[in-house]
């Protein structure tokens, strides 16, 4: 059974792994554990039998989040665990009274763009050559008000 859980310091080697693993421009091992570290952050892993499955990370500051990252093992998409994550982060974000939570996802993203869709997210606008390797515009999508 799949399971959403805070990540913890142990969890940092297996989220740095996948996120070398899909993104072009990874977060660092010591990226995440110093993140861990903040107090105003949320970072969740999904878990099966003690492999992780997909994270999100969430930076609050005052009313608002801000998600980093989110990712889902290539071999696990298409089974719910990016909205389980999402879903995860929203709750922990309303606990601790954050109502608007603010994303970038690369225009060319289309199963992202439908996942954030599919969980409240609406397109609020484009970041012009936000991302690098490749440069490519980001759309603003933002949960809540």
């Amino acid at each position: 059974m799949i399971t959403v859980r805070a990540m913890q310091v142990k969890d940092a080697e297996q989220v740095s792994e996948l996120e070398r693993a899909i993104f072009s421009q990874p977060w660092s091992y010591q990226g995440f554990v110093d993140s861990l570290s903040l107090p105003n952050t949320v970072f969740l892993v999904a878990e099966e039998n003690n492999k992780i499955l997909g994270y999100i990370g969430m930076y609050l500051s005052i009313d608002e989040g801000e998600i980093t990252n989110v990712a889902v093992a290539p071999e696990m998409r298409c089974r719910g665990i990016g909205g389980m994550l999402l879903a995860e982060a929203k709750k922990e974000a309303e606990s601790r009274s954050v109502g608007k939570i603010v994303l970038e996802v690369r225009c060319s993203n289309d199963s992202a763009i439908r996942l954030y869709e599919r969980n409240g997210f609406v397109n609020h606008g484009v970041r012009k050559e936000f991302y690098e390797l490749p440069k490519e515009d980001a759309y603003i999508m933002i949960y809540g008000q």
